[in-house]
Parts: structure tokens; C-alpha cells; sequence
């Protein structure tokens, strides 16, 4: 899909056209994400740093769950 680069106030924009956002699951406000790949830029919905955050939160949380209880109190 061809997408062109147009003015947007003082910065510059491209315009998705309904379609992609109805493939990509997107909607007005939502985040996109450019993720630069050896191939070039990939577009996204998934954000690889935050899942990676949550790996290890999710790890921290199997293994010590004492630190939970003690920040809930």
C-alpha cells in the first residue's frame, strides 16, 4: 500500500486510509508503532518494550510474591 506524506500543521503526517486501520485494529487516538527492522520500518499496534517490562514484572511477581504483599500495605 502506497501512503503519501502531507502537511499536518507545522509538521508532517501520513494519512492511513480506513482500511489499514480497520486491518490494523486502530482507531482515532490509538498509539502506532515504528519499529525499525534490518528489512526497514515496521508498523505496529505492539509495543516490543513495554511486553518486555511486563515479562519481567510478570517473572518478579512468580518469584517473590512476598514483595507484593508487603507494597500492598
Amino acid at each position: 500500500m502506497k501512503l503519501k506524506i502531507t502537511t499536518i500543521g507545522n509538521s508532517a503526517g501520513v494519512i492511513l486510509p480506513k482500511e489499514l486501520l480497520a486491518r490494523l485494529r486502530l482507531a482515532k487516538g490509538d498509539e502506532l508503532f515504528a519499529l525499525e527492522t534490518p528489512d526497514g520500518i515496521k508498523l505496529s499496534v505492539f509495543d516490543p518494550t513495554f511486553a518486555a517490562q511486563m515479562d519481567v514484572a510478570e517473572k518478579i511477581m512468580r518469584e517473590d510474591r512476598a514483595v507484593l504483599h508487603k507494597l500492598a500495605q
